[in-house]
Formats: C-alpha cells, sequence, structure tokens
C-alpha cells in the first residue's frame, strides 16, 4: 500500500516516554499558525488539469502496486469509506463505463472531487466504489435512466495521472487513471490477522514497538473524546440548534479499522453534522425574508393567516421584494457558499490523511475549532445579555408549521452537501 506524502501531520515518535510527552505537547500546537486550510482550496492535493492536456497513447503502470481504473467524477461531494451509495446512471460514458466493470468482472471504479474553480482538475486523493447491485430501468423510465446501481466504498485510491486527459472534454469516453488503492474495507487487516497467527513473532522489539504504538494511538483517541465531550456540552449550553445528543458522546467511535467502533463512522458523522449547520443556517436566511414577504401579503393584499398561499411568482412580488430575493441569493453566495467549501475541504483533508493517529488528530482539530467558535458566541452573547437585559444574540426562532408557514417565491437551491445519517439519535 503507497502512503500519502501530503500530509502536513507530524508522526509520533516512539523511542521512549520522554519523546511521547514532547510529541502530545507538539500535538497542541501543530495547526497553532495556519491551520490544516490555511491554504484555502490549495491545502489539499490535486491532479493536474485534464483540459489541453494529452492522451498517453501507449499507457504502462508507472508506480508500484498502482493499476488503471475507470475514473467518476461526481462534483464537489467528498464520500468516505465504509459508507454505502445508490446512483442513476443515464449518460452514454457511464452507461458504457459500467457495462465495461461488468463485463471485466472488476465492478469497480474511482469517485474523486472535482475542483471548485478549475474544470477538469481533480482531487489527488478519491475513494473506491465497488458495485454490490445494479437494476436495468431502462424501459420503465424511457430510457432517460440506464441503471439504478447500489455501490458500497471500500477504500482509498491515490491518483497518480489521467491516462486519457482528451476525454474530458470530447465526452465520448469515459476518464481512465493510474491509482493505488488503500483498502479502508478491513479485509487486508484481517489477512495480516491470519498471517501473523501463522508465523508467530519472537522479536522482543516488534513488540515493545507494537505495544508503544497501541498507546500512542490510545491517547489520541481519549484525547478526540474529550474533545467531542466539550463540544457537546457548550452546544448544550447554548441551546445549538443543530446538535449532537448527549448519549452520542459515550458511543463515539474512534478505532482503527472498519468495524462500527471505527473512526470513519465518527468522520461521516462529523460530516453529516457540517451538512446539517449548513442547511440551518441557509433556512435561517430565508425565514428572514419569508417574514417579510408575509408582511408583505397581509398588508398590501389585506391576506389572513389563514388565507396565504402556500407559493407565489416572483413575477407577483413588488420591486422591493423582488430585490430582496436577489439580495438573499447574492448574501447566500457571500456567507453561506464559503462555509459549503470549507466542510468540503475539511472531509477532502481528512480523506488524504496519511495514517489513523493523522486522521485523529486533523478530526479533533475540527471540532476544537467549532468548540472555540461556539466559546466566543457564549462569550459576545453574555455581554450583550448584560447590557441589554435579554438575549439578543440567540433568538429561538417560532417552529414552522404548515398552518404558519409563509410562502416561498422559490427560494435559492440548497448547497450541494452529502448527507449520511448512520445514527438518528445523533442530533437534536
Amino acid at each position: 500500500m503507497s502512503r500519502v506524502s501530503s500530509s502536513p501531520l507530524r508522526m509520533a515518535e516512539m523511542d521512549d516516554d520522554e519523546d511521547d510527552d514532547e510529541d502530545d505537547e507538539d500535538d497542541e500546537d501543530e495547526y497553532e499558525d495556519v491551520g490544516p486550510l490555511g491554504r484555502g482550496v490549495d491545502s489539499v492535493a490535486w491532479l493536474p488539469t485534464a483540459a489541453g492536456a494529452r492522451d498517453d497513447e501507449n499507457p504502462k503502470i508507472t508506480k508500484e502496486d498502482s493499476e488503471f481504473l475507470p475514473l467518476f467524477p461526481l462534483g464537489g461531494i467528498v464520500y468516505t469509506p465504509n459508507s454505502e451509495h445508490v446512483l442513476n446512471i443515464f449518460e452514454p460514458r457511464y452507461r458504457q463505463m459500467y457495462t465495461d466493470i461488468l463485463m471485466n468482472g472488476s465492478k469497480r471504479f474511482v469517485v474523486s472531487m472535482s475542483h471548485p474553480t478549475e474544470s477538469g482538475r481533480f482531487a489527488q486523493m478519491g475513494v473506491l466504489f465497488e458495485l454490490e447491485e445494479l437494476k436495468e430501468v431502462s424501459e420503465q423510465t424511457e430510457d432517460q435512466i440506464k441503471y439504478i446501481c447500489n455501490h458500497k466504498v471500500t477504500g482509498r485510491v491515490k491518483l497518480h495521472r489521467i491516462v486519457n486527459p482528451s476525454a474530458w472534454q470530447s465526452r465520448d469516453t469515459y476518464l481512465r487513471v493510474e491509482g493505488t488503492i488503500i483498502d479502508d474495507s478491513g479485509k487486508d487487516s484481517v489477512k495480516e490477522e491470519k498471517k501473523d497467527e501463522e508465523v508467530p513473532s519472537n522479536d522482543a522489539y516488534d513488540m515493545l514497538a507494537a505495544a508503544a504504538s497501541g498507546g500512542i494511538h490510545s491517547k489520541l483517541e481519549k484525547s478526540l473524546q474529550d474533545a467531542f465531550a466539550a463540544l457537546v456540552d457548550i452546544q448544550h449550553d447554548l441551546e445549538e440548534d443543530v446538535r449532537f445528543t448527549r448519549p452520542s458522546v459515550a458511543t463515539l467511535a474512534v478505532k482503527n479499522g472498519a468495524t462500527k467502533a471505527g473512526l470513519w463512522q465518527s468522520i461521516k458523522l462529523w460530516q453529516t453534522f457540517a451538512d446539517q449547520r449548513l442547511m440551518a443556517m441557509q433556512n435561517e436566511l430565508q425565514l428572514e425574508f419569508q417574514e417579510r414577504l408575509q408582511a408583505f401579503l397581509k398588508k398590501e393584499r389585506g391576506l389572513k393567516d389563514d388565507e396565504l398561499p402556500s407559493a407565489i411568482g416572483f413575477e407577483e412580488l413588488s420591486a422591493e421584494l423582488q430585490q430582496e430575493v436577489k439580495d438573499l441569493q447574492k448574501r447566500m453566495a457571500v456567507e453561506i457558499q464559503p462555509l459549503v467549501l470549507e466542510s468540503t475541504l475539511t472531509m477532502q483533508k481528512i480523506l488524504e490523511a496519511e495514517d489513523h493517529p493523522a486522521r485523529l488528530k486533523l478530526l479533533k482539530y475540527f471540532i476544537e475549532n467549532e468548540t472555540n467558535r461556539l466559546s466566543t458566541k457564549r462569550t459576545l452573547k453574555s455581554i450583550f445579555t448584560g447590557i441589554g437585559g435579554s438575549d439578543t444574540l440567540d433568538r429561538v426562532e417560532e417552529p414552522v408549521t404548515k398552518k404558519n408557514a409563509p410562502p416561498s417565491p422559490k427560494p435559492p437551491q440548497p448547497p450541494t452537501s452529502s448527507i449520511f445519517i448512520d445514527e438518528e439519535d445523533a442530533f437534536q
């Protein structure tokens, strides 16, 4: 298996206890200067763009343990190992891709995040989709959709190069890449364990090294659990609209591997939290406008609460409200889209992390960053409450029900997101 060399994380040394203590102190300051996303989009590794690049007419494997794989770009969404996804296949080139992976028996392809601003450029670390079930639905959909396919993400793939970049612009076939598969399904670890059982080691140094490594992992795992517990406490203290439940603290998965206790489960949970928080922020912005719209309909048209329409066309709004809709769209682009990108880059950064300790450190960093944000909010809240005598920063809105919900003039679409809800009780 290859290792990703782009991660800035430093590995803990295992020479002696004194070094361990020093490394623990270093962990606290690891991202103090700029943070793991301090370089923005360039904080993660990208392949050179396929736009304008020339094909390799006689492609050959150039890296040890690499192989040629189909590439299926799926926009700005980051997928994580050990998750499951359904795709509808309708484009001719991807219909051909599925035919090919069925015919050759591989039943797998790479999915990689697309660059947010550069067409034809993809993240260097992708994931491996393995086809589990395929349904032919051409007749039912009048050939609008060819297949409905279920997949499981069984690992990551480090992409080395695109073999046929001209296909990106011609669109006459799908892209192919040379990449190295990093198995995250747990199959490889099971094989290694069986090997170790068959050939027991008598090397005392190996045993000590394994024990030391396990100790370092345990410290990092405990540190992540403590950071998560602190976040949940402050979320409940501030009564955040989107927050983890208190029981989720005890069940936070932090171990290495593909089991339910594995860290990838918590990484997916964090992705879910980030997506839901972004949706809540968007809804809050829309609600502000909808209240103005409701007041307009009552005042200008004399409508009562039970007479408000469920929807209203843009052209039916006053010139002032039409401008407010445009301003809302701009505001959402300014306030929400950067947060969508930050959330996506966060997951991509974790995806390309070198190993289990690196992922633990990254997830802890992002959790602590959110805790710090809420701590600042709490401080400001207490200041304004003390001055004004009331809470001016954390106003609780009346729940929007079917009875009191104001009409909406077709608000902007929500940001692209990838929601994985594995534990319904993990959020409130």
